[in-house]
Formats: structure tokens, C-alpha cells, sequence
């Protein structure tokens, strides 16, 4: 039997940047682009704002706070139990399929402190709260230490977190949809419908790879937190291709799932913090060079705002507010040529016109290249 296809790095590049609609903006609401998308890491409340503006055409940040208003998109605890943004619907029907792989998260997370609880009463309990009125953590808190009085309280916390869907409840007033230390609800009760509870991980799988794809098992177990992935993959049946990398590893991915020419051109853009482009892969070498890999995922786990320059991680990107108005500042890790330059010298002025409308001065400088990730 002849190995598979061959994919190398660049086409992988190229495949991924056409799921994550980063070959060209497209024209399309913040609900379709988000199942599309599967959900964006939204650990701070602006970079789903950045990532949105980056992928579609015409994107103003009303059009995804009045979704989070209607209660069309959520932001909730899901893949890997870190704060997401997806579609409301999304959230009701994998919501399941996530769930086993955050028990292994909250045990590693805990440890021993969860002898201290009685988890079924505790989760009873805060959907009570939650059922009358949203709450911050730090209520929840004060409620659980009156309730329960010899439970660990950082434990429980994350037994909470883990263990009852949750939503984040947005704040017309908040500049970016959800203030810093947004309450919570029962996703259930706030959304008015219950999740599915015959999800699949295979039904998670399919959309990651829709999402992320092609990709490995490991890839894939990085992106979802799920594990048993392989064993997951066989039940997806029909509807997968084979393929290889250039080291020689496995990949899988929808068979009618796009993978455009290596050779298409890939557009400049500006990513915000924690985008999904630079965490969903175990092997992120399709987007970015292991020897720069440092300079944008911190050794404490941040993952720093930055720009693609041929589809490739090239430097990173800060603001500077000044008397005149708010700065963009690119640095590079190598030199850039000419046309890159004045690519994204347009392409900064666009973002800070997004992110500062009332700025009087959008200024674009670049420093000096940065390799050596100095600040």
C-alpha cells in the first residue's frame, strides 16, 4: 500500500489559515463565524474582539456584543476548562463531549483538596445560587465557606468551574462585552435550554477539524483536551482522509474540508492575545519557527499579541498611549522587506482605528528586529 500524501509544512499553513479565515476576510456575522471557528480563547475579554476583526470583513464590535446581549454567543469555561467564546448553540450541544476530559484537568488543578468536598452537594448548591442571580466567584466563594464550611475554597472553586456549565454574563457598558470580574449564571438557565447530553467526542473531533485541521491525534488532544483521541478518530468512520508530515507523522482531516494550493497568497494580519492560530497544535511549527516560539508563549503561559507575515508568526505587536494619541509598535523578529513593511503599516492604522475610534493620532512604528525577544 503507497504512504499517504504528503503534506508539508507550507500546505499545512495554508490549509489552516483557510479554516481560521485568515486567506481572506469574509463576509459574515460573529454567530457563523464562531461555529465556524468552533470558539476562540477568551481568558481577557478583547483578543475574541481582535481575532474577529482580523477574519471578517465589515466586523464592528457592536455586532458581537448585541449577539452576547441576545444570548447568541457565549463565553463560557469549555475546551480544556479555559474561558472560551462560542455560539450559544455550541455550547449546548458538545458541552458533554467536553465534560470527561475536564474531570483528569480538575484533579491535576486540585489534587488532594478535593477530599474536602462533596461534590454532588456543592455543584446542587451553586446551581441554586446561580438559579438566583449571577454571581462572581468571589460570592460564590462566601457562600460555599458558610455551606460547607470544611471545603477547601480554591477547590471548590474548581469543581464549580469544572463540573456545572457555566456562562459569563455580558455588560452593555463593558468596553470589550464583559467587565474584568464578570459574574456567572447557569449556562443551562440562562440560555433556556439544556445541553445535549448524548454528545460525542467524535462530534467535538469533527469540528476541531473543520476548525484546526489537518491534523494529528496529539494535535487534536491539545486543541480539545480530549484523550483516547485516536480511539475517538475510528468512530468518525467514513468522510476522513490520510495523510503524512514531513517528519513522517499521521494526519487526518475532513475529506471535504478545503486545502488550498501551498503557493496561495497569505495576507499580513495583526492577532491578538491567545489567538487560536498559536495553540492549536502540538506541533506549531506550521506557523511558527521553534526558535521564536519563546518570544510569543511566555514561560507562564501568556501568549503575546502578534503578526503573520506570509502566514507565518514574523514579530510582535504592543500599543504605546501617548500625548498625540495611541501608538502601535511592531517589532520584528528579522527584517522585514519593503512591501511587508508597507503592508502592515496599512493593516496597524486599520487595527488602531478599531481599537482606538476617538484616538486623534494612529501612528504604526517598528522597532528594531527582536529575535532575541528583548523589550
Amino acid at each position: 500500500m503507497p504512504p499517504p500524501p504528503l503534506l508539508t509544512r507550507r500546505a499545512l499553513n495554508r490549509a489552516t489559515l483557510a479554516r481560521q479565515l485568515l486567506l481572506a476576510r469574509e463576509r459574515a456575522g460573529p454567530v457563523r463565524a464562531l461555529e465556524r471557528l468552533l470558539c476562540l480563547q477568551a481568558q481577557l475579554a478583547r483578543p475574541p474582539f481582535l481575532a474577529l476583526w482580523a477574519r471578517l470583513d465589515g466586523f464592528a464590535p457592536a455586532d458581537l456584543s448585541r449577539a452576547a446581549l441576545a444570548r447568541e454567543v457565549v463565553r463560557a469555561p469549555f475546551l480544556r476548562g479555559t474561558l472560551h467564546l462560542l455560539s450559544a448553540r455550541d455550547l449546548l450541544r458538545l458541552r458533554a463531549a467536553v465534560a470527561p476530559s475536564l474531570e483528569p484537568a480538575l484533579r491535576a488543578a486540585a489534587g488532594r483538596k478535593l477530599e474536602t468536598l462533596d461534590r454532588p452537594a456543592l455543584e446542587r448548591a451553586a446551581r441554586g445560587w446561580l438559579a438566583e442571580a449571577p454571581r462572581t466567584f468571589d460570592a460564590l466563594r462566601a457562600r460555599v465557606a458558610e455551606r460547607f464550611p470544611g471545603a477547601d475554597l480554591h477547590a471548590a472553586s474548581l469543581a464549580v468551574r469544572y463540573g456545572v456549565p457555566l456562562v459569563q454574563v455580558p455588560e452593555a457598558a463593558a468596553p470589550w462585552g464583559w467587565p474584568g470580574a464578570a459574574s456567572f449564571a447557569d449556562a443551562e438557565g440562562w440560555l433556556g435550554r439544556a445541553c445535549d447530553p448524548a454528545a460525542a467526542p467524535q462530534a467535538l473531533l469533527r469540528r476541531a477539524l473543520a476548525a484546526v485541521g489537518p491534523a494529528s491525534a496529539a494535535d487534536l488532544a491539545t486543541f480539545t483536551g480530549l484523550g483516547a483521541v485516536r480511539e475517538a478518530l475510528e468512530g468518525l468512520g467514513a468522510g476522513l482522509r490520510t495523510f503524512r508530515d514531513e517528519d513522517g507523522r499521521e494526519l487526518v482531516d475532513l475529506a471535504e474540508a478545503p486545502r488550498p494550493p501551498e503557493d496561495v497568497a497569505a495576507p499580513v494580519r495583526f492577532l491578538g492575545e491567545f489567538d487560536a492560530l498559536l495553540l492549536a497544535h502540538a506541533d506549531r511549527r506550521r506557523f511558527i519557527d521553534d526558535a521564536h516560539r519563546p518570544l510569543v508563549v511566555t514561560n507562564n503561559g501568556l501568549v503575546r499579541a502578534c503578526f503573520l507575515v506570509d502566514g507565518r508568526v514574523a514579530g510582535t505587536w504592543r500599543t504605546e498611549r501617548g500625548r498625540r494619541g495611541t501608538a502601535l509598535v511592531v517589532e520584528p523578529f528579522a527584517a522585514l522587506d519593503g512591501a511587508a513593511r508597507l503592508a502592515l503599516g496599512a493593516e496597524g492604522e486599520a487595527l488602531l482605528r478599531f481599537m482606538e475610534p476617538g484616538a486623534r493620532v494612529h501612528d504604526v512604528r517598528f522597532a528594531r528586529p527582536n529575535a532575541a525577544g528583548r523589550r
